[in-house]
């Protein structure tokens, strides 16, 4: 889908701010590889959905039981906020997921992986061992 415009600067602004937030969990969290985003613009922020890429399910779980997930959300919530995207829900909004857990169910494609849950519109359908805590 095209965007418009203003559309295409607020997910630019975006993109700037999960790349700072990505680059430092880079160095600071054991296992994470990546993240992305996508949103529905006609229902943002609402729609904004991050997934954060870990290697292993393993480095998940791990991450949740040192309760490191809260402050990796706080940290895509301050950058969001900075660049003016106001989240409300973000623990709904951030997802973790990890590539053994693409390969496993989805044969490594990510696209059709990442397309199922925007699909589903249940932020919490991603890795069904690892249910968002609320």
């Amino acid at each position: 889908m095209k965007l418009n415009k203003t559309t295409k600067k607020i997910d630019d602004n975006i993109c700037k701010a999960l790349t700072i937030v990505c680059e430092d969990a880079k160095d600071n969290i054991d296992g994470f590889t990546w993240l992305t985003h996508r949103a529905n613009y006609t229902n943002f922020p609402a729609s904004l959905i991050v997934t954060c890429i870990f290697d292993i399910d393993d480095e998940i779980k791990a991450l949740i039981d040192s309760k490191q997930d809260q402050q990796f959300i706080n940290s895509i919530q301050k950058q969001l906020l900075k660049v003016g995207v106001v989240v409300k829900t973000i623990r709904q909004n951030v997802h973790f997921d990890s590539e053994e857990s693409c390969l496993r169910e989805h044969q490594g494609k990510w696209e059709n992986r990442l397309k199922l849950v925007v699909t589903k519109q249940k932020p919490h359908a991603r890795s069904s061992k690892f249910p968002s805590r609320r």
